[in-house]
C-alpha cells in the first residue's frame, strides 16, 4: 500500500444536518440495537436476468415473504409466497430456488449446531399450484434440489437420502451413519470450521449421480463439555475434536449412480498418508468429478478429474508452497470444461485461466494487489468479475477484465468497501458500499460500465440517529514498525486536546490472513470503541505481520511461529504510539478475542514494560490445545515443532506477568475450549500472580444470548476505566 494517509470524519456528515451532538453513546444503546443497519436479506438473481428476489420481514404480522423486484425500475413486481398464506408455516428464514425456479425450499424452525451447521424443518412449495409440502417429518440438514428440479438429497442422522418429489419416494442412500462415528454428505467438526463448508455431497449435471464424502471419525479423540442448563443434574456434549498432532477422520469419497443404485468409491491415483479432502465439484461434463486433495501439512493441493464412468482420474492441476496453500470457493467450471482458479503462486492471490486438461492458458490478473472475490463469468462477453484491493489494500473495489486479461476496468467509483450481487446475465450488479463514514448503501449498476442506474437503499435514518451522538473521528493511516508500514487506525475523543496526554487501549485480532483495518462502515465494537473515546480514551487498531491483503509474503511471514512475530509488531507499535506527545506511554492497554485473546494475554507478558493492562476473551493458550486443520496449517504438528508451539504459549511464561490482567471465556466453547482459559488459570495461580476472570456458563465462542453481551462489555469497560 502506498503510504497515503486517509482521514475520514463523520463529523461533517452530522454538522450539515444541523443538530447538536449532544448525546453520548451506551453500552445499552450499542445492545439494544439502536445503531443497526438496515439491508438486503437473502438475495437472489433470477434466470431470467431482469429480477431479482429479497427474503422481506413484516414486522406487523411477524410473516415472511418472498418479493420479486425488477431491475430497471427497482419496483416489486409480485410476491411470490408469503407466509401469512401458508396454513403449516408461520414464518420461514430461508429459501433456496430449483433451477427452473418452479419450486422453493422454504426453511423454518433452523437450529444451529456449529458455527456453519444447522438443521431443522425444510418444506417443498410448488410456484404454479401455490402448495406447500413438508420435505421430510424429521429435522435436517442441507437439503438441496438436483438440477432438474426433481429431486432433493439430504442428510439426517449422519445418513445421505434422497427424495423424489413426483414420486414422493424417499431412497436412503447410506446406512452407516452414527454418531460420533461415520457422517456421510455433512462434514465433521474440524471441517466445517476451518475448510467452512457443510455440505459435503454434489449433484452432477443430468442429476442422476451424486458425490460425497464419507468420513470416518472412529480414531478421532473425543472432547466433552459439560452444559449446565436449569436442571438439577447437568448434562455432557461429547463429539470427535481433533486436536493439533491427534488422528484426524478418515475421509473417502464415493458417486452414488441413481439409475443403478450403486455407490462406487473413487480412487486417484495419488494418495497422501494423511490427506483432506477439502472440495468437491461436478463439471459441465456430467461423468466428470472435480475433487481437491490436500496433505495434513496443507502445502501441496491437487485438483483431480475423476471420469465416474471408468473410475480414471488425472491430476489437472498441483498448486505448491513453502508454507501452506489457501483453499478457496473460487473454482468454476466454464462451458467447454476449462477453468478459473484463483492463486498466489506469484506472491499475490490472482485469476489463473486453465484448459480442460489443466494446462495454463494465461494468467488474467497480475500485480502487487490481492483479488479478494471472484464473481463469476459472462459466457457472452467473455468478461470476468472480480472484487480486489487494487486502490489500496483497505479499500474494496469490484472490477471487470477481459479472460484474456486485457481491458480491466474499475467499476465501482467510490473509495471504500464495495461488494457486488450480480444479475444472472451479468447485466446488472447491486453493490453494497460502505465506508468510514457512509453506512451500506445499495444501488443497482451497470455491469459493462460501472454508472449507477439507482439507488436501492441506505441508512439515512440511521444517519439521522448519529447526528445526536458526539462521534469521534477515524484515522486511517500507517505505522513504520519492524521494517513494514503497518496499516493503522486511531480514534481519539471529540474534544481532543493536544496539548493533554491521554491514555491508549489498543484492539486487534491479528489472525493469518485478517483484516482489522479496513475502509468500512462501523461494526458493533467500533461503537464500543467511540464509547471509550467518550470517556478520554485513544483507540487504535494496526495490523500487524501475518495479516491479509499485502501479499503471500506478508502474511506468511508468521509461518511455524504463530503469534511470534504479531506480537513483537503489536510491542512495537504500542511504544511508537506512547511516543506520540498526546499518548501517555504508561497507560497502554490492548483487548481481543480468540486469536486476538491470544495476542492480548502475550503482549501483556511479554511486553510488560510496555502494557498496563489487557483483556483475553476466549483466548487460545496453547496451539496445543487446538484443532489439526487450522493449526497444522501454520505450525505443522507440535512433534515436529515443539519449539514454536511452546516458545509462544503463555502457559511457559506466567511470570512475567506484571499488568493487570482480565481473562473472559464460555464454558461450553466448542472451538477455543474453556480448557486453553482453566489452563492459563492454573498457570497464574502457581506463578502466584493476581488477576480477574470470569466465565459465562453456557455460552459457546461467540458469548451472547439475553443479556450476555451487555454484561460482557460492561465488564470489559469497568475494568478499562479502572486499570488505564
Amino acid at each position: 500500500m502506498n503510504r497515503l494517509k486517509y482521514s475520514f470524519c463523520i463529523c461533517f456528515l452530522l454538522t450539515a444536518i444541523g443538530t447538536a451532538q449532544t448525546k453520548t453513546i451506551t453500552l445499552e444503546a450499542i445492545w439494544d440495537g439502536v445503531f443497526r443497519t438496515e439491508g438486503i436479506d437473502v438475495l437472489h438473481s433470477m434466470a431470467n436476468g431482469e429480477q431479482y428476489s429479497v427474503l422481506n420481514f413484516d414486522r406487523i404480522s411477524r410473516s415472511t415473504s418472498i418479493d420479486i423486484y425488477d431491475y430497471k425500475t427497482l419496483q416489486k413486481t409480485e410476491t411470490l409466497v408469503s407466509s401469512r398464506n401458508l396454513k403449516n408455516m408461520s414464518y420461514f428464514s430461508d429459501y433456496t430456488f430449483s433451477d427452473d425456479e418452479q419450486k422453493l425450499i422454504l426453511a423454518t424452525n433452523v437450529k444451529s449446531i456449529y458455527r456453519h451447521s444447522k438443521k431443522g424443518e425444510y418444506y417443498l412449495y410448488k410456484v404454479k399450484e401455490k402448495s406447500l409440502s413438508l420435505i421430510f417429518e424429521r429435522d435436517i440438514q442441507e437439503p438441496t434440489f438436483s438440477p432438474d428440479g426433481n429431486k432433493v438429497a439430504f442428510v439426517f442422522e449422519n445418513n445421505l437420502y434422497i427424495k423424489d418429489l413426483n414420486t414422493a419416494i424417499i431412497t436412503q442412500v447410506t446406512y452407516d451413519g452414527e454418531k460420533n462415528k461415520i457422517i456421510n454428505g455433512v462434514t465433521d467438526w474440524v471441517y466445517e470450521e476451518e475448510f467452512s463448508f457443510v455440505r459435503a455431497f454434489d449433484w452432477n449435471t443430468e442429476s442422476n449421480k451424486i458425490a460425497f464424502i464419507k468420513f470416518d471419525e472412529t480414531l478421532v479423540p473425543e472432547f466433552s463439555m459439560d452444559v449446565f442448563g436449569e436442571t438439577l443434574y447437568p448434562t455432557q456434549e461429547v463429539f470427535k475434536y481433533p486436536k493439533a498432532g491427534e488422528a484426524n477422520a478418515l475421509v473417502s469419497l464415493h458417486v452414488y449412480d441413481l439409475e443403478t443404485e450403486n455407490t462406487t468409491e473413487v480412487e486417484v491415483g495419488k494418495k497422501y498418508q494423511d490427506h483432506y479432502i477439502p472440495r468437491i465439484k461436478w463439471t459441465h461434463d456430467p461423468h466428470i468429478l472435480s475433487a481437491q486433495y490436500i496433505n495434513r501439512h496443507q502445502n501441496i493441493l491437487d485438483l483431480w478429474l475423476v471420469n465416474t464412468e471408468t473410475n480414471v482420474s488425472h491430476v489437472a492441476l498441483v498448486e505448491t508452497d513453502k508454507a501452506y496453500v489457501e483453499v478457496t470457493d473460487n473454482l468454476t467450471f466454464l462451458k467447454d470444461n476449462s477453468f478459473i482458479w484463483t492463486s498466489e503462486k506469484d506472491g499475490y492471490n490472482h485469476i489463473y485461466h486453465y484448459d480442460k486438461q489443466g494446462k495454463l492458458i494465461r494468467q488474467v490478473t497480475k500485480g502487487k494487489w490481492e483479488v479478494t472475490d471472484f464473481y463469476g463469468y459472462d459466457e457472452k462477453n467473455q468478461t470476468i468479475f472480480y472484487q480486489s484491493v487494487e486502490n489500496g489494500s483497505i479499500n474494496r473495489d469490484v472490477y471487470a477484465i477481459k479472460i484474456n486479461g486485457r481491458h480491466k476496468t474499475r467499476l465501482t467509483k467510490q473509495d471504500g468497501t464495495n461488494q457486488a450481487e450480480f444479475s444472472s446475465n451479468f447485466a446488472y450488479f447491486i453493490n453494497t458500499f460502505s465506508n468510514a463514514t457512509t453506512p451500506p448503501e445499495y444501488t443497482l449498476n451497470n455491469a459493462a460500465t460501472g454508472s449507477v442506474l439507482k439507488r436501492i437503499s441506505g441508512n439515512d435514518a440511521l444517519l439521522r440517529r448519529l447526528s445526536e451522538y458526539q462521534i469521534s473521528e477515524k484515522e486511517f493511516g500507517t505505522l513504520h514498525v519492524n521494517g513494514h508500514d503497518l496499516n493503522m487506525w486511531i480514534m481519539k475523543p471529540a474534544d481532543f486536546d493536544p496539548s493533554k496526554k491521554y491514555p491508549l487501549f489498543m484492539t486487534q485480532y491479528s489472525g493469518p490472513g485478517s483484516q482489522s483495518v479496513s475502509n468500512s462502515w462501523n461494526n458493533t465494537n467500533d461503537y464500543w470503541y467511540q464509547h471509550l473515546a467518550q470517556q478520554g480514551y485513544i483507540v487504535a487498531c494496526v495490523d500487524g505481520r501475518g495479516t491479509g491483503y499485502k501479499g503471500a509474503e506478508f502474511k506468511k511471514a508468521t509461518y511455524l511461529n504463530l503469534v511470534k512475530y504479531e506480537t513483537i509488531d503489536q510491542i512495537a507499535a504500542a511504544k511508537a504510539l506512547g511516543e506520540r506527545s498526546y499518548v501517555n506511554a504508561d497507560a497502554i492497554g490492548i483487548w481481543g478475542w480468540s486469536f486476538g485473546g491470544h495476542m492480548a494475554t502475550n503482549c501483556l507478558l511479554k511486553g510488560n514494560d510496555v502494557f498496563k493492562m489487557a483483556i483475553a476473551v476466549a483466548p487460545v493458550t496453547s496451539w496445543r490445545f487446538y484443532d489439526t486443520i487450522y493449526t497444522e496449517r501454520y505450525m505443522r504438528t507440535p512433534q515436529e515443532n515443539p519449539k514454536g508451539y511452546d516458545d509462544n504459549s503463555p502457559l511457559e511464561y506466567p511470570e512475567l506477568l506484571k499488568g493487570n490482567y482480565l481473562l473472559l471465556h464460555g464454558s461450553a466453547d466448542d472451538n477455543v475450549h474453556v480448557q486453553h482459559t482453566m489452563r492459563m488459570v492454573e498457570a497464574l495461580i502457581q506463578a502466584d500472580k493476581q488477576f480477574d476472570w470470569g466465565i459465562y456458563p453456557d455460552k459457546n465462542h461467540g458469548i451472547y444470548g439475553g443479556n450476555t453481551r451487555l454484561h460482557l462489555y460492561k465488564k470489559m469497560t469497568n475494568f478499562i476505566k479502572k486499570n488505564l
